[in-house]
């Protein structure tokens, strides 16, 4: 019986790079997919992992109905045995939705990958809707570690290293950057409540208030 499969996580935890290998290993089954995928760090149309792996994917746009692009897709005579979505946290609640209509009404796996919270550990309205709906929930077992060696559980985004807790839901970047640049960073829940990242963490510990001084 096909099925809705959410795998989760946070950001560094392989979950595109999964998306890859299941496409890989269908595709050399005979299995033809039909990949969505949106703002991804490779750019538009592209589904990439950080190894470097990348193959091209529909571009999912706002508003756009993704069971009618199914439906139209094998009505003009193609071909699609499955379905992948990567970055499924920037979709709308209705498109997760859609989705699901493509594995009730057209008996397709789908295969959504995303991460679960954003900067703020809030819920994206997309992974929200795959938790209520899907058949299956899984967790990605790739452990992202935080900077202290702890389990990664949140993700932060920062600006020149420094966490910031403001702004909008959803901004594209990678992981963090030098310079003013946005980036985005895993750390633990002790580490993300604190605001402390990997740069601010070696600064404190750089800090003179904090390193024993000599007597003069």
């Amino acid at each position: 019986m096909s099925e809705l499969v959410f795998f989760s996580g946070t950001m560094d935890c392989g979950k595109s790079t999964l998306a890859l290998q299941i496409e890989h290993n269908r595709s050399a089954r005979g299995l033809v997919g039909m990949i969505f995928t949106r703002d991804d760090r490779a750019g538009e149309g592209k589904l990439s992992s950080r190894l470097g792996l990348v193959t091209d994917a529909v571009e999912v746009e706002d508003g756009q109905d993704l069971y009618a692009y199914v439906v139209d897709h094998l009505s003009r005579g193609g071909r699609a045995d499955y379905v992948i979505a990567d970055e499924a946290q920037f979709l709308a609640p209705e498109q997760i939705d859609q989705l699901a209509r493509v594995v009730d009404d057209l008996g397709l796996d789908v295969y959504a990958f995303g991460i679960t919270t954003d900067f703020r550990s809030k819920l994206f309205p997309g992974s929200q809707r795959l938790v209520e709906l899907a058949d299956r929930v899984e967790v990605l077992q790739v452990e992202a570690l935080c900077w202290c060696g702890a389990r990664a559980t949140h993700n932060a985004r920062t600006v020149g290293g420094v966490m910031v807790v403001e702004g909008a839901q959803v901004v594209v970047g990678d992981v963090a950057r030098s310079a003013d640049e946005i980036g985005y960073e895993v750390l633990c829940r002790r580490h993300h409540r604190r605001r402390m990242t990997a740069a601010t963490s070696r600064a404190a510990a750089l800090s003179p208030d904090v390193l024993p001084v000599s007597p003069a």
